[in-house]
């Protein structure tokens, strides 16, 4: 559910989808209002999104691999590497 919580930047459209077609509007749109599986955005916008709490909390992120987050300045080091399987 990683990547139905991402902020879209953008207006995005889409068909109505199937089974949820307005039988009096067959021919309308959907503004998308969140970031939605299978937009090409939505892993970005979730990273994004999940950079900005991990700054938030004073962890920094490591140069070498943007899956990583740190932070040093407690009684023990904390690391935490994340990995989202968008396939």
């Amino acid at each position: 559910t990683a990547f139905l919580h991402g902020e879209l930047n953008e207006k995005i459209y889409m068909k109505q989808p199937e089974g949820f077609v307005d039988s009096k509007n067959p021919n309308h749109v959907c503004l998308l209002k969140k970031a939605l599986y299978g937009l090409k955005q939505s892993p970005r916008q979730w990273n994004k999104k999940f950079d900005s709490y991990m700054l938030s909390l004073d962890f920094k992120r490591s140069s070498y691999d943007p899956c990583l987050y740190f932070k040093e300045n407690t009684t023990v080091p904390i690391f935490l590497l994340i990995y989202v399987d968008d396939m």
